[in-house]
């Protein structure tokens, strides 16, 4: 028997909150809520399905409780938000998201330009963000955002990575995701960080984020699997970026990656044909053509009949 066929990766659906957050048309709650439908009848199961942002910064965000007071809520579905600040976590808890997910830039440059503060300060806020979370029964984790690289400072040092993984462990996050938000990574920086980060947060769960800017964000998701790493985010439909962040474009696509992860003999109970067809679907009302591949080149094999 293959053993990989006992390997079950857990796919993190970031479309509804990164693959929106950068597009010009603001889609109404409505579409939000039945893009969400549409993965979890696809047999999605955890998703960050909205990012409780001050409206002015990120106005495709801004309709965040109505799209939480219309989702789905069957059993084993976990809904996260996306928070930056203790505002935004109040916010997430009062719109009852399964889990909150915090936001720390690497660099300083960059994370003053995202949240208005230092990396040090975003962590700071953090500390106190996971332990309100925690005391709410509200899982909390932590993305260390431009884990990779920075388009203002250029290379992250990977020492500065695994010491904000060793503040997050230490002050209570239950899951670490590193980002490579404008898609500069290779796999072997893939292999490095997880190493490192593993040493600096043991025990801890560790998921990647990934952009295909470059054309690597699926060598590295590949890479990342192949470390032992079991929860990865992607966009249906290869949607989004970050707004500021000059050309940080292409989250790696839900279905792409379903594709790979399936031909090499991974479970996700995620049905790819069907996030396809949402991937085309969130295209004709993004007014563009979904990123994704599978929806063109169809399956392989091809289904029989």
């Amino acid at each position: 028997m293959d053993e990989r066929r006992e390997l079950h990766t857990t796919i993190v659906e970031v479309g509804p909150r990164d693959g929106l957050q950068n597009e010009d048309r603001i889609l109404p709650a409505e579409v939000k809520i039945e893009l969400i439908e549409r993965g979890v009848a696809a047999g999605i199961t955890r998703i960050e399905a909205v990012s409780f942002v001050h409206p002015a910064r990120v106005p495709q965000m801004a309709d965040a409780e109505q799209v939480m007071a219309g989702v789905p809520r069957p059993g084993g579905v976990s809904y996260i938000g996306l928070v930056l600040n203790r505002r935004g976590l109040d916010r997430a808890l009062a719109a009852a998201v399964d889990e909150v997910n915090a936001v720390v830039v690497a660099t300083d440059t960059f994370c003053v330009r995202n949240q208005g503060v230092t990396t040090d300060a975003a962590m700071d806020a953090f500390e106190g963000i996971a332990g309100a979370a925690a005391e709410a029964g509200v899982r909390c984790g932590i993305t260390i955002a431009a884990a990779f690289g920075c388009p203002f400072e250029g290379q992250t040092p990977p020492a500065r990575v695994a010491e904000l993984a060793r503040r997050a462990h230490a002050a209570g996050a239950r899951e670490i995701a590193l980002a490579d938000t404008i898609g500069v990574g290779v796999p072997g920086q893939v292999r490095d960080l997880t190493r490192r980060v593993r040493a600096a947060a043991p025990g801890l769960p560790l998921r990647f984020h990934f952009h295909n800017t470059r054309n690597t964000g699926y060598a590295n998701a590949l890479a990342a699997v192949a470390e032992g790493v079991t929860v990865l985010d992607a966009s249906t439909g290869g949607f989004g970026g970050c707004p500021f962040a000059p050309a940080a474009t292409g989250n790696i696509a839900t279905e792409d990656l379903l594709y790979a992860l399936h031909r090499e003999g991974h479970t996700t109970g995620i049905d790819p044909q069907a996030v396809a067809a949402t991937g085309a679907w969130l295209g004709d009302h993004l007014g563009k053509p979904a990123p994704a591949l599978l929806g063109r080149a169809g399956p392989f094999p091809a289904p029989a009949g």
